[in-house]
């Protein structure tokens, strides 16, 4: 198998990762495309990790919109509560007396990490027990729509690589990134070109991630701060209640005071020009 570009029938199961945002939707337009190319488009199926209402309103249904675009298998996994309830990233970081960084993202690893791989675990099981699979470990290829544009740390992950950390005696996991290389003009050019649906959140926003994540820019989360300010007046009170800083270098007690003084009011214009 190349390195960048793996042959997709040396897998026995192709499981993309959703978040319903543009990488995610240009991504998912990739892999089918690629999927069909080796002949093996059945065995491709769609998770989305559940955010609750840490999550944009409409994600999940976006979601699964785009799977069913594609006419392909849709589930969701999520971190939850004994009673089943979604468990939000609020509610954890009240739990834990702190706020996730960009060296300590266990929101990553709680919320979709962990539950996809439980997933991961759900596919294996089905493989095996209907006979597919039986002297060997499950091949699984985990596909996601990160671009090195997008940061330091995620330029240095390899496009195609092995996951020792997913796999195990039942599974061997490789990561696939298809649209790795790609820059956010692309991105929009592939989403048109799908004819995919877009998150009305883009109206305002750069990324469509948690309403109010560690890492977004600035702007970014004074316009959801005015787009969503009972919810921001709640990060603020469980700031208030752990006595730590939603970010070291910014506060969410100072998001809200920017979106009461009016700083970057969303506009409510499409975020990307769809260049040509």
């Amino acid at each position: 198998m190349h390195h960048t570009s793996p042959d997709l029938s040396h897998f026995d199961h192709l499981l993309f990762n959703t978040s319903g945002g543009k990488d995610s939707s240009a991504a998912l337009a990739e892999a089918v495309e690629t999927a069909e190319a080796a002949g093996v488009r059945d065995r491709l199926t769609v998770v989305h990790a559940d955010l609750g209402e840490s999550e944009w309103p409409g994600t999940v249904q976006l979601a699964a919109a785009h799977a069913a675009h594609y006419e392909l298998p849709f589930t969701t996994a999520a971190r939850r509560h004994p009673n089943g309830a979604v468990e939000t990233i609020l509610e954890r970081v009240a739990a834990r007396g702190r706020w996730p960084d960009a060296k300590r993202r266990w929101c990553t690893s709680d919320h979709k990490r962990g539950p996809i791989r439980k997933e991961m675990t759900r596919i294996v099981t089905n493989l095996r027990e209907s006979g597919k699979v039986l002297r060997r470990p499950v091949r699984l290829l985990n596909i996601m729509g990160l671009r090195a544009e997008e940061s330091a740390a995620r330029a240095r992950r390899a496009p195609f690589a092995f996951d020792a950390t997913a796999s195990n005696g039942r599974r061997e996991v490789y990561n696939w990134h298809p649209i790795h290389s790609w820059s956010t003009a692309r991105v929009w050019r592939r989403i048109e070109q799908a004819d995919l649906e877009v998150h009305p959140a883009y109206a305002d926003m750069s990324r469509l991630s948690c309403r109010f994540c560690v890492l977004a820019r600035r702007k970014d989360l004074i316009a959801a701060a005015h787009l969503n300010p009972e919810y921001a007046a709640r990060h603020a009170e469980v700031e208030s209640d752990i006595g730590h800083r939603f970010r070291l270098d910014l506060s969410m007690e100072e998001i809200i005071t920017a979106t009461e003084r009016g700083d970057d009011r969303p506009q409510g214009v499409l975020f990307p020009c769809i260049q040509p």
